[in-house]
């Protein structure tokens, strides 16, 4: 078994959008898997490696290894309004890459105010405010992948 195969092929996994990538070669199954869970503003995705001999020569073996924990981020505390995502996607925080962002944290918004861009299969969605308020703090970097109803931003209602 070629632990830099095993090393790169996590690498790949973890860097793109993708949350599985399975191969096969010479009698041997490895399959990569990202399992995320989405725990309020706590993103943090779990890699779990597979191996297998395919034709069963061996019993199956699992290397498990979980990421560092991101920063643990503060919440704001008071009332606060969560905009989460409607769909999973790329986020992106400008219009285009040489373009400014949306909003930055301390803007004023009000319901309709454009807040980020999600990208799935090549359609830009915008994602906007449905309340009034100030940005809070944005719990998504640029270029992330995000999951179906995770947090993006926090916003203090007015």
């Amino acid at each position: 078994m070629d632990l830099n195969l095993i090393r790169k092929l996590v690498k790949i996994v973890d860097t793109s959008g993708i949350t599985d990538l399975e191969i096969e070669e010479d009698g041997l199954r490895i399959k990569v898997a990202k399992k995320i869970r989405n725990n309020q503003a706590n993103f943090q995705p779990q890699m779990v490696v597979q191996t297998e001999l395919v034709e069963g020569h061996a019993s199956p073996a699992a290397i498990k290894g979980e990421k560092a924990p991101a920063e643990k981020s503060k919440e704001p505390t008071g009332n606060i309004h969560e905009i989460n995502s409607p769909i999973v996607g790329t986020f992106y925080r400008a219009p285009a890459p040489d373009a400014d962002s949306y909003v930055q944290v301390g803007d004023s918004v009000s319901p309709g105010t454009v807040l980020c861009v999600v990208e799935a299969m090549k359609l830009m969605n915008e994602i906007e405010s449905d309340v009034s308020g100030k940005v809070a703090k944005i719990l998504v970097e640029n270029g992330k992948p995000v999951e179906y109803n995770q947090p993006l931003f926090f916003i203090e209602p007015n």
